[in-house]
Order: structure tokens, then C-alpha cells, then sequence
């Protein structure tokens, strides 16, 4: 249980109170350094699973706790960026508020959704056919670039590159949900 990779995963965990600390943090520099927790959290999501592989360290704790932290991670920076962006819609244009909820909204239900189709599929013995396939991939570099943007905000480029880039994590946060779902479908005919 006390493996690199798993070692990775609970800094990631521990991570999450300091990046929501640093967001909220009143100070010039604070947007920078949550943004750059949030990307190392996020890079520890990208070497724990490769870790785990290459020293063949995978267990059930990392299994578990991995996705869970993914996933907290991700949820509380859409959180905060939705609550700012709402809040300072004024220093923006109009309708800001809906280019980060309404992507916030469709990628925490697809989590939701995809979460669930996979512990179904596990007890029905097929959870290797839900594995992480290569839109999803593409789907969490994006994302996570996108989310890092809108919480460094650091000028207008980077926070309207970083609208458009959530707009093409959520395309793909979609495609990769109707694809998690068609194998579900399938599995619910048998």
C-alpha cells in the first residue's frame, strides 16, 4: 500500500486544501500559485499511473484512491472557477459565467455518469471494456489546461485561450461519454 505511485495519489489529496487555500488567498500572486499547484496535482496524476505500471506497483488502494482524487481535484477547481467567474462577470463580457458553468456542468454529471457505468460494469465482470481510451485522454490534457488558465488568469489571452480549450475538453468530455455509454448499452442487452 505505501508505493511510490500511492505516495503520488495522497499528495494529490493533500494538495486539494492548499490549492482552495492559495485560491482564495487575497494577494497579487496567489491566482499563479494555485494555478501552479493545481498543474502539480495534476502531474502527479499523469506519473502516479505510469509509476504504478512501469515498477509494477499497482494495488487496490491506488486503483480506488487514484480516480477519487482525479476527480476531487477536478470538481473543486470547476467549482471555483464557476463562483469566480459568476462573481467578477463584470470584469468580462457578458455571458462569461455560462462559457465556465455550463462546460463545469456537463464535465462533473460526465464524471458522475461514467463513474457509476464503471463500478456497474465491474459488477457485472466487464470493467475492462470501460477502460480510459484515448478521447478521455485527450479530453483530461485539455481540461486540465483549460482549468489552469482560468484559475491563473494571468491576462485576457490566457483566460479566453483557456475558455476555448474548455469548450474543446467539453466536445470531448461528451464524445467520450457517448462512447463509455455504447459499451454500457451493449453490456445491458446481454
Amino acid at each position: 500500500m505505501c508505493t511510490l505511485p500511492n505516495i503520488l495519489t495522497f499528495i494529490r489529496v493533500l494538495l486539494i486544501p492548499v490549492f482552495v487555500g492559495l485560491f482564495y488567498w487575497p494577494t497579487p500572486r496567489s491566482n499563479m500559485l494555485a494555478a501552479f499547484v493545481f498543474i502539480l496535482a495534476a502531474l502527479t496524476d499523469l506519473l502516479d499511473g505510469y509509476l504504478a505500471r512501469r515498477l509494477k506497483q499497482t494495488t487496490k488502494f491506488g486503483a480506488f484512491l487514484d480516480p477519487v482524487a482525479d476527480k476531487i481535484m477536478v470538481c473543486t477547481a470547476l467549482v471555483l472557477i464557476v463562483e469566480y467567474y459568476s462573481v467578477k462577470s463584470s470584469l468580462f463580457f457578458q455571458g462569461v459565467n455560462l462559457l465556465v458553468s455550463i462546460p463545469a456542468i456537463v464535465i462533473i454529471s460526465r464524471e458522475i455518469v461514467v463513474s457509476a457505468l464503471r463500478e456497474w460494469m465491474a459488477e457485472i465482470g466487464k470493467r475492462s471494456q470501460v477502460a480510459v481510451n484515448w478521447v478521455g485522454k485527450w479530453k483530461t490534457t485539455i481540461q486540465m489546461v483549460a482549468i489552469a488558465g482560468l484559475i491563473w488568469r494571468h491576462n485576457e489571452p490566457m483566460i479566453y485561450g483557456s475558455l476555448a480549450l474548455l469548450s474543446v475538453a467539453t466536445v470531448l468530455t461528451i464524445w467520450s461519454m457517448v462512447m463509455y455509454l455504447r459499451v454500457g448499452i451493449g453490456s445491458m442487452r446481454d
